[in-house]
């Protein structure tokens, strides 16, 4: 197994705030899905069959945004979490955990409410 993670959902409310949330924090693109009963935007991935991908998703009740309840997803945030941090609190989110390091080794962390009230972390590695 190469990832413990293949794929993962964030919940959200209104698809198009969560999207623009997500794409200024990250200064990406996210890629539309949609399909009769799902809509997706999928975060870009470098490899589909290597790579760990995700999505935002609007599900219409199935998938439901939890500040407290639920798995706590870790997004990349190389080469500094400080610089997605930065952007959270002006593109409509707040900080819940500030940067805080985790070992010389394994990093640093952050956590922050998105748009829709989902409880996402943040993860960096410091260069080698």
């Amino acid at each position: 197994m190469d990832n413990a993670i293949s794929w993962f959902e964030i919940p959200t409310t209104d698809l198009d705030r969560a999207a623009t949330f997500y794409e200024t924090l990250f200064q990406i693109q996210l890629i539309p899905l949609d399909t009769p009963n799902l809509k997706m935007r999928m975060f870009p991935i470098d490899n589909m069959m290597s790579g760990v991908g995700g999505a935002l998703v609007y599900s219409q009740g199935f998938h439901r945004p939890s500040a407290t309840d639920g798995p706590l997803i870790y997004l990349n945030a190389n080469p500094d979490v400080q610089i997605i941090l930065d952007r959270i609190e002006a593109a409509g989110g707040s900080i819940l955990v500030p940067k805080t390091q985790i070992s010389p080794e394994y990093g640093y962390m952050a956590a922050f409410l998105d748009s829709e009230g989902n409880r996402i972390a943040l993860h960096s590695v410091p260069s080698l």
